[in-house]
């Protein structure tokens, strides 16, 4: 088994790693704990991988922090969720700032986030604006179809002809028109959907799902993810000429 980042080829490394990162309550579960002791638990797995993510090199990791369906949790649970978010930020966004990595959040950024933690998103996006070796984007009260139904309502309000209506006027008005599609998408725990993450963007991503639960993920398994997207052929809809086989052939 390779360690670190051992058999990865630097020079094809993903720009974009996007995670779903699920499992917390089952792993807390198992463990006869509350549900947000996985979540607690999640934050070291959190920061490990951007750890990693740093030490590959890759240029975006995008974070499924909280979708626009987890409201519908038990009220403790969201509200924990909601203060958890915020100390991840007074935690790490310094040490992050000072490791240049610059932090953004996508989603509806509405009356039911406390205005506390809209405070400390946008301090938090302040300070690492000028940041480059790498963006964390936490898709936070983000739903792939919410951001699809706002940028809809952004050509609208913006009056776009109908016969200007294309990929290029949409993705201006998506909440992050800069970010790369993502190369890679991750989900944890061993379920296979999406659950409603960055639908207009995976359009061509390479999927890879793994049975870890996300407080147990580590940089290790992300480099088994690169190491896996390095293996296969991305044709994004075309057909590539087939190999020679043999030699002198």
């Amino acid at each position: 088994m390779a360690v670190g980042i051992e058999g990865i080829d630097m020079s094809r490394v993903p720009a974009h790693v996007a995670c779903v990162m699920d499992g917390n309550g089952r792993w807390a579960e198992k463990r006869g704990l509350a549900r947000t002791e996985g979540h607690a638990a999640g934050e070291e797995a959190l920061f490990d991988t951007v750890e990693g993510a740093l030490e590959v090199g890759l240029s975006w990791l995008t974070v499924y922090a909280f979708s626009t369906e987890n409201w519908s949790r038990p009220v403790d649970e969201v509200r924990f969720l909601m203060n958890f978010n915020e100390q991840i930020l007074t935690r790490h966004r310094d040490d992050l700032n000072g490791k240049g990595v610059r932090i953004l959040f996508s989603g509806r950024r509405d009356w039911r986030v406390p205005r506390r933690l809209l405070r400390h998103i946008e301090q938090s996006e302040a300070l690492t604006a000028t940041n480059r070796r790498m963006t964390l984007n936490f898709a936070f009260n983000y739903g792939g179809r919410a951001e699809i139904i706002d940028a809809v309502r952004r050509l609208v309000a913006d009056n776009v002809a109908v016969g200007k209506v294309d990929d290029k006027a949409i993705r201006a008005r998506l909440y992050q028109p800069a970010m790369p599609d993502p190369d890679l998408v991750v989900r944890t725990s061993g379920e296979y959907r999406l659950s409603n993450f960055l639908l207009w963007e995976v359009a061509y991503s390479e999927m890879i799902f793994t049975d870890v639960l996300w407080p147990d993920f580590r940089r290790e398994d992300l480099f088994d993810a690169i190491r896996e997207y390095q293996g296969r052929d991305r044709r994004f809809g075309g057909v590539q000429a087939k190999k020679r086989r043999g030699r002198g052939r």
